[in-house]
């Protein structure tokens, strides 16, 4: 069973997951279940340093973890591992939100148990050489992305401006401050919501449209106009 993918690298690379965008001559490279571990951690401290995300069909994994942080402490916990369980709790088929919200939730000074799978090593590869000649008549950059959606077709789309992606990662950064995720299929979500709308109502009728699951607080939705604003004025 596939845990997740990564774009032109066999490593467990979490800056090159695959998400919602293709470029046109990447590779996909396909990391599976490999080995079962369990390991119980004492919350010595309010956070656990942990960044997580999901794979979109109900696999979460660990993303990221904070230099210096309690799980940083825990040298089985590794980044890509898939959380299975939390104290005998399956998870399997939670979202990645749900996951973070239910390891903030953890009481301090008592032990937890999480059940995890690493995903299979990889064999180390090099880069595709780009040598040799393209064939006759090809006229593809590879400039463009091939976006995934779960309603309606894929469809190939520009890549990002500069100051697109910067509003992009900027509310990502908005997501891990006031909800503790991670998530630039979702920041993406966000920012296409709102670049067409022309002032904060419209934007959070639109999220609502498309996000109402979510309930975002109030101060986080104008924060992310902000960002979608900044972007608009090419700043």
């Amino acid at each position: 069973q596939i845990l997740y993918c990564t774009l032109n690298t066999p490593k467990v690379d979490m800056r090159r997951l695959l998400g919602v965008q293709i470029g046109l001559e990447d590779f996909i490279f396909a990391h599976v279940k490999g080995i079962k571990k369990e390991v119980n951690v004492y919350k010595s401290e309010d956070s656990l340093g942990l960044t997580i995300t999901d794979n979109g069909i109900g696999y979460a994994f660990i993303k990221g973890i904070k230099d210096g942080s309690l799980i940083d402490s825990v040298k089985t916990i590794c980044v890509g591992d898939h959380i299975e369980s939390i104290n005998g709790e399956n998870i399997v088929g939670w979202r990645h939100y749900d996951v973070a919200k239910k390891l903030k939730e953890l009481k301090k000074e008592e032990l937890f148990t999480l059940k995890l799978i690493e995903p299979k090593k990889a064999f180390e590869i090099e880069p595709r050489s780009k040598a040799g000649k393209s064939s006759a008549g090809k006229t593809d950059t590879g400039k463009g992305t091939l976006r995934l959606r779960s309603k309606g077709p894929a469809t190939v789309e520009e890549v990002p401006s500069e100051t697109e992606t910067k509003a992009i990662e900027k509310i990502d950064d908005l997501l891990e401050l006031y909800m503790g995720i991670r998530d630039s299929d979702l920041a993406t979500t966000m920012f296409e919501a709102g670049k067409d709308k022309v002032n904060p109502d419209e934007f959070a009728v639109a999220l609502d449209e498309t996000l109402g699951d979510f309930a975002f607080p109030d101060e986080f939705v104008f924060d992310v106009w902000g960002a979608v604003g900044d972007a608009k004025q090419g700043r």
